[in-house]
């Protein structure tokens, strides 16, 4: 079930810059294996960089999971995936106490999500007792068994994969389990350029289950995820810029059209993944362009549509688009 990394660069200090350099490298390794989804690489390294995790959402066959697969072998983490059927219990998961019968004592058996980076497959499938399993883990950083917290490897970032909701057997993600997801990105069907790139490379021969094959190597490891994140968390923020913020979040809650608007744990993931947005671009400061970049990727699973606007065909992006366009941008 775990995934061998490939060998890691050298764990010499690494400065700010190195480290970005080394983490936009990350995309070109990844597009070895998958045609386009750029927007879904960053938000990997963004969730990274700022200690979150990210929800993958798109029909089946759009390569959700070779993505990750392949995000995980260009940074050098150790991965684990993990199917989630309708009878995953929570115990497969976190891990249970074994008892071993030679000693007449528990032991404790790890389960998956002792790891860098846990790919949670179609997560939607599983029944909400399972998928809760995942909040501590991804809230705390640890899981708690027999009453004894056990803390996750670092750095730790849950990916997890859904067929849109509209699909047979799946289960919605519940208000709390969505809301510990810093960023959603929807992979779309490839356009037809890049769907037949797709059917050229396997003509030549790629296989997705072999990506040493594909070329993929390791071009960043934990030691520039490290000193990003360092170097992300003194990325400023004027007042003006937080405020714009506030305010984005503040006309979601007061859109006729929700139900439910962006919390305040909310406008602290938009915060956050424009803070990483930033430094990505090279900048030590935050400007308005990098909160709209970021903002329905970050904001759009933490809204919640009224049915009557669901009935009229209203969908979440034009939503957040009219939220974002009534607050004026600061100079």
């Amino acid at each position: 079930m775990t995934a061998t990394p490939p060998a890691a660069p050298p764990t010499a200090p690494v400065d700010s810059a190195g480290a970005r350099d080394a983490l936009l490298a990350v995309r070109a390794e990844v597009a070895k294996a998958v045609v386009g989804q750029d927007a879904a690489v960053t938000g990997i390294i963004i969730a990274l960089l700022s200690r979150g995790h990210i929800l993958l959402e798109g029909v089946p066959g759009v390569a959700k999971t070779l993505l990750v697969r392949s995000v995980a072998a260009a940074l050098a983490v150790e991965t684990t995936r993990v199917q989630f059927t309708p009878d995953l219990m929570p115990g497969d998961i976190t891990g249970s106490l074994i008892f071993d019968q030679h000693t007449s004592s528990f032991s404790f058996r790890e389960g998956p999500v002792f790891t860098n980076l846990l790919l949670a497959d179609e997560i939607n499938r599983t029944p909400p007792k399972t998928q809760a399993a995942l909040l501590e883990a991804m809230e705390e950083r640890q899981v708690s068994i027999d009453g004894q917290p056990r803390p996750l490897p670092v750095p730790f970032l849950v990916a997890a994969t859904q067929n849109p909701v509209e699909y047979e057997g799946t289960y919605p993600l519940p208000e709390a389990q969505l809301d510990r997801f810093l960023l959603k990105v929807v992979l779309p069907v490839p356009p037809r350029g890049e769907e037949i790139e797709i059917l050229g490379r396997h003509a030549r021969g790629f296989d997705p289950k072999n990506l040493a094959g594909a070329g993929i190597s390791a071009v960043a490891g934990p030691a520039d995820l490290a000193a990003g994140a360092a170097a992300v968390r003194q990325v400023g923020i004027s007042p003006e810029v937080a405020g714009y913020i506030v305010d984005i979040a503040r006309a979601t809650r007061q859109s006729p059209s929700l139900s439910l608007g962006v919390s305040p744990r909310g406008a602290t993931a938009l915060l956050a993944t424009s803070r990483a947005w930033a430094w990505m671009s090279g900048r030590t400061f935050v400007t308005p362009d990098d909160v709209k970049a970021l903002a329905h990727a970050t904001l759009a699973h933490r809204v919640t549509l009224r049915p009557e606007a669901e009935l009229e065909g209203v969908n979440v992006a034009s939503v957040l688009a009219t939220a974002i366009g009534s607050v004026p941008v600061p100079r």
